[in-house]
């Protein structure tokens, strides 16, 4: 129930680190440090719960990291995929601080008006192909002939769950804006077929641990994912890889009906934009506003590059109600 909670805290000078705590617990805990710390500044006290796409835990957790060392605050994050997140608050009333997911349109289609009133795109993605050294055919696979080479009958090809997370149904629109472009008919249909439910996983977290174990010879997911788990990867063409704004006209042309976990919905192809605002509920509105102010500013771009995130330089603001240092930042 509590897989992907970590929690961290400065202590005594100290700071404290637990892993898949649960809350009462950590509570007792906090307490317990809180009585003994000489640090009485009002930040001190400030928690922030942070919900988190799977493809942005490490430089998230980087970034809430260097945030706790500089405001004493306590942090904590739960990752897993983006639509699993968004449901958490809608079905369940499990409300974190901030929530930054893989899709900005998550935003629009499910946390909105009801949860909150505006969010803040702040960064990029592509879609790659990643294998490792031990990957079936990988000295032959190039840019120009990963189909056949994926394609092929004892090859294991996995994905994301369109129903889950955004990789999911991004990777059935690279299938459609592939066939297109490679002129191959028939090619996007053999692709989702080569990875089947048994060969998903419902985020990127998940489906990475496969590659690793070598249970997986090839993966469709983020290049950030790809660089940060050091796999190899092949680009994709521009016109393909969701990635590139310039090509938004063609990859609107590739739509895909996939199930959300309720309904059947359309999916049409966009550049990949990450989403991240703070809900009308949280309970600690100032320790989350805080986090976004240093997230989108200069230090926090620069962890999040760090972690092969591609920051915008600016936030693109979607919603009248943003808070005004938000607007700031996201100023030309």
């Amino acid at each position: 129930m509590f897989r992907g909670w970590r929690l961290a805290w400065p202590c005594g000078g100290h700071e404290i680190r637990l892993m898949r705590l649960r809350p009462f617990f950590a509570l007792l805990f906090t307490i317990g440090c809180s009585a003994s710390s000489d640090d009485k500044t009002p930040s001190a006290r400030d928690t922030l719960l942070v919900y988190e796409a799977a493809s942005l835990t490490g430089p998230m957790r980087a970034a809430l990291d260097t945030f706790a060392r500089r405001t004493g605050a306590v942090v904590a994050e739960e990752h897993g995929a983006s639509l699993e997140l968004a449901r958490r608050i809608t079905e369940l009333h499990r409300i974190p601080d901030v929530i930054a997911l893989a899709d900005q349109e998550v935003f629009p289609e499910m946390l909105m008006p009801g949860a909150t009133s505006w969010y803040a795109a702040f960064a990029r993605n592509r879609m790659v192909i990643a294998y490792t050294d031990r990957s079936r055919y990988a000295a032959e696979l190039t840019p120009a002939n990963w189909r056949s080479i994926v394609l092929r009958d004892d090859v294991l090809f996995g994905r994301t769950d369109p129903a889950l997370a955004p990789a999911g149904y991004r990777t059935l629109l690279v299938y459609k804006l592939a066939e297109r472009f490679y002129r191959e008919p028939g090619v996007a249909a053999r692709l989702e077929a080569k990875t089947p439910p048994r060969l998903q996983r419902g985020n990127a977290t998940e489906l990475a641990a496969l590659l690793s174990a070598g249970e997986l010879d090839y993966i469709i997911d983020y290049e950030s994912l790809a660089r940060a788990q050091n796999f190899k990867f092949i680009q994709l063409p521009p016109e393909i890889d969701l990635g590139d704004p310039a090509h938004a006209a063609a990859y609107r042309e590739a739509t895909v009906r996939v199930w959300n976990g309720r309904d059947s919905v359309t999916r049409t192809g966009a550049p990949i934009l990450y989403g991240i605002s703070i809900p009308r509920a949280a309970p600690n509105v100032g320790a989350g506003l805080r986090f976004l102010e240093f997230l989108l500013d200069a230090d926090g771009k620069a962890i999040l590059r760090r972690g092969h995130v591609d920051a915008l330089d600016r936030p693109q603001l979607v919603g009248d109600s943003a808070p005004p240092t938000l607007r700031t930042l996201a100023a030309p």
